[in-house]
């Protein structure tokens, strides 16, 4: 199991000069540390916007202050881009980087982010996979035809070279749709337990791996990160206690997702009646829901162990880390500290089981 950090924080107004310091020191704790990657988010606008209109900015500013850790999207919202112009902006964090860029592609959802390419909401999902099939030709090297301002046909490559010849890619994924496409085309997943449990999840990975080897990929070489919100401390009660009301004032910027929950599993409500006082309920309800099923990292080491083993056994590969959901920065970086530990004692754990059970065959 591999670790990661993933940001995804919806306090892009706040008015502070350091707006950033979250991000840059858990960043570079995380590299000296020997996690996989960190993820930034493409997130635009009131009331979903947040400190990561674009990835590639934020990457080559962490291609700055971190030397191992791989620097990935999550996610490029494609239909909303030119793959030229993702081609040639992560070429340059490749080259500022010295070839750490991973990429996570979404088709994106919410009609105001269109505003930027209004012509490709509609056939969103199309529009991406057409798009990632053009920037990886691209990335390769590759000559790709276009049309230019006065409606001619030309030829173009971009420049500048990246260092990896191939760039990794990762699809974002929710819907059993989606993971059936990142297999047709040799992708990785990036996934949630936000709409999905964890016996959802264990389907769709096994979807992903049957259709990935129908396609002729080997399932064991693609890879399967889950996000997940993160925070460990000492205590359960007190870890509650301090996750509640941030993880709350989170779930409202996502509030549709909440509602889908309680619908799910017949939780009453009347949305015609609704009152603040219901909404509230209804917040911490999908808080219980999430801290008792396993579906976020929150918790003890002991506890957070046992939600870990749980998706090791469905197949996911990496936990990719939600660290920024409304935590003041002391309180992250103590967590961070305490996740770090649990990371190295988990894998620590791991390795030496499966060297004992080696040594039982000589």
């Amino acid at each position: 199991m591999e670790f990661s950090i993933l940001y995804f924080s919806g306090d892009g107004s706040t008015t502070e000069s350091d707006k950033y310091q979250l991000l840059l020191e858990t960043a570079k704790l995380a590299d000296k540390h020997g996690f996989s990657a960190v993820w930034t988010p493409e997130r635009h606008f009131h009331p979903f916007g947040g400190l990561y209109p674009n990835p590639s900015v934020i990457s080559a500013a962490l291609a700055m202050v971190t030397e191992k850790i791989q620097l990935r999207s999550g996610s490029i919202v494609m239909p909303l881009q030119h793959p030229v112009r993702v081609a040639e902006e992560w070429a340059v964090v490749d080259n500022l980087s010295g070839g750490r860029v991973g990429l996570s592609f979404a088709p994106g959802w919410h009609a105001d982010d269109f505003l930027l390419r209004p012509e490709n909401y509609t056939e969103r999902k199309e529009v991406m996979w057409r798009d990632i099939e053009i920037m990886q030709k691209l990335w390769q090297g590759e000559e790709i035809e276009f049309v230019n301002g006065s409606g001619n046909k030309v030829q173009i490559k971009t420049f500048p070279c990246p260092i990896q010849s191939q760039v990794p890619i990762w699809i974002t994924c929710q819907a059993d749709a989606t993971f059936i496409g990142a297999a047709k085309i040799g992708a990785n997943v990036l996934t949630s337990l936000l709409y999905a449990t964890i016996d959802d999840l264990a389907q769709q990975i096994s979807l992903y791996r049957r259709t990935l080897a129908q396609h002729g990929h080997d399932p064991k070489s693609y890879k399967v990160s889950l996000m997940m919100h993160t925070y460990i401390g000492d205590n359960e009660q007190l870890v509650k206690q301090q996750v509640k009301q941030p993880f709350c004032n989170y779930l409202k910027t996502h509030f549709g997702l909440v509602e889908n929950l309680a619908k799910r599993i017949n939780f009453q409500f009347n949305p015609e009646n609704f009152t603040e006082e219901d909404r509230k309920q209804l917040l911490e309800f999908a808080f219980e829901r999430y801290f008792q099923q396993g579906r976020v990292l929150i918790g003890t080491p002991e506890s957070c162990r046992q939600t870990i083993a749980r998706l090791q056994e469905i197949g996911v590969d990496e936990i990719a880390c939600l660290v920024d959901f409304g935590l003041d920065f002391q309180t992250v970086m103590a967590s961070l500290n305490k996740l770090t530990d649990f990371k190295q004692n988990y894998q620590l754990r791991k390795d030496t089981s499966k060297y004992s059970s080696l040594s039982l065959f000589g």
